[in-house]
């Protein structure tokens, strides 16, 4: 097994403060619901909302379509779903990485039925090239290629989450 970086700590905190920027600019003075998708997007979002400079209400949601594979298994599975009532509420859904997308559109619509005033998508990565379910996200940190990524919150069956950087991972070393 090896590890090799991908996208550093630093370049990963410079990205998240740019983001938070365009987001304060966007908000500011309306209510803001952070939804955080759960588990990999929550280093992400916690880093992502200590650089708002507005209040924020958090809820989570955990929804996901790998399992312990490095594949999509192409089903969703909801979890844990929101405790707050968004309708009329401006929404900022978290995500770690979009991939194929369909986590994503599931959990979109899902939420766009719950009637929020807006509904914007801040992702920390994406895979161009294996995206078949369009997603527009809003707040991108970076575009990465087709790798199997892990760190700052993403996760091999369930390791790596803790790694302070990107790095992509290969069972070939």
């Amino acid at each position: 097994m090896a590890i090799d970086v991908l996208i550093t700590e630093k370049q990963i905190a410079e990205r998240i403060k740019l983001l938070a920027d365009e987001i304060h600019q966007e908000y500011q003075g309306k209510e803001l619901v952070v939804v955080c998708i759960l588990n990999g997007a929550f280093v992400f979002c916690a880093d992502l909302v200590r650089q708002l400079k507005i209040p924020v209400y958090m809820d989570f949601l955990k929804a996901s379509s790998y399992g312990d594979s490095t594949v999509s298994s192409g089903n969703l599975k909801i979890d844990l779903d929101l405790k707050v009532d968004i309708e009329n509420k401006h929404v900022l859904l978290v995500e770690d990485i979009v991939d194929t997308g369909l986590t994503l559109t599931n959990v979109i619509d899902r939420l766009s039925n719950r009637r929020p005033a807006s509904l914007k998508l801040a992702s920390l990565l994406f895979k161009k090239a294996r995206n078949t379910h369009l997603v527009n996200i809003d707040y991108l940190g970076f575009s990465i290629d087709d790798l199997f990524v892990i760190g700052y919150g993403l996760d091999f069956a369930g390791k790596f989450r803790e790694l302070p950087f990107i790095g992509v991972y290969s069972e070939d070393k």
